[in-house]
C-alpha cells in the first residue's frame, strides 16, 4: 500500500473560515492564505482564534490545524438615496 492517502492528508490542515470548515494547504501564513483564497490582504481584517491580527502580522502568523478565522472585507460605496428619503427631500 502506498502512503499517498496519508501524504495528501498531511498536506492540508482543517480550519474554519467565516463559519465554514475548510481544508487549506499546510504551512501557509495568514498572508499566503488570503492570497490562496484570492483576497487582497490590504483590503481585509482577519480575526484568528478570537484575536484580531495586525496587517504586519499576516506574514508571520502560521495557519494551524483547528484555527478559527473570520475574514472581513472592506466594501466601498455610499448610502442609497432611498435609505433616508425624508432627508433627501430637504
Amino acid at each position: 500500500m502506498s502512503g499517498a492517502g496519508r501524504s495528501k492528508r498531511g498536506d492540508t490542515v482543517g480550519v474554519r473560515i467565516n463559519g465554514e470548515d475548510r481544508k487549506v494547504p499546510r504551512g501557509l501564513d495568514v498572508r499566503s492564505l488570503l492570497e490562496w483564497l484570492e483576497l487582497t490582504p490590504e483590503l481585509v481584517v482577519v480575526e484568528r482564534n478570537l484575536e484580531i491580527l495586525e496587517r504586519d502580522q499576516y506574514g508571520s502568523v502560521t495557519v494551524e490545524d483547528g484555527d478559527a478565522l473570520e475574514v472581513v472585507h472592506f466594501v466601498g460605496g455610499g448610502l442609497a438615496s432611498s435609505t433616508f428619503p425624508e432627508e433627501m427631500e430637504s
